[in-house]
């Protein structure tokens, strides 16, 4: 279940009863959680400038997908507001103490393309065009 609500220009999203599946992790590393993680993400626009530094750093340290990859790719010549994610990571059934990270997105080359949930294996729409959804709730 999550709560969001604004604090100013921030959006706040606080997450609890996350469902637990065959393949609960909360990164692409394999990390796992269990039914006492609690996450609180925080997000706002900000100037590139403010940006730039984790921006650079992103570029010099982090994986990039080949450029030949059907994936995202970021607009290297984009000046504007970029969009910063504060996370907050709790959960004492992995961890034996908080953690948290912050992540500077940038404008993508052509747009973002729309992601489905992991525990839809498909793409949007699918094979037959049919958006899925849920009769009811999971939680």
């Amino acid at each position: 279940m999550f709560v969001g609500h604004y604090e100013g220009d921030t959006l706040v999203i606080d997450t609890v009863g996350i469902k637990i599946g065959p393949f609960a992790m909360v990164d692409m590393f394999g990390t796992p959680y269990s039914e006492a993680l609690h996450v609180m993400e925080r997000y706002r626009l900000i100037e590139y400038e403010v940006g730039k530094e984790a921006i650079e750093r992103d570029a010099n340290e982090n994986f990039r997908f080949p450029a030949t990859a059907v994936w995202v790719h970021p607009d290297p010549d984009y000046r504007g507001k970029v969009l910063q994610l504060e996370f907050r990571v709790e959960d004492e059934g992995v961890f034996t103490m908080p953690w948290s990270a912050t992540i500077t997105y940038r404008r993508a080359s052509g747009g973002w393309s729309e992601v489905v949930c992991a525990e839809n294996r498909h793409q949007p729409g699918g094979q037959d065009g049919v958006v899925p959804h849920a009769d009811k709730s999971d939680f």
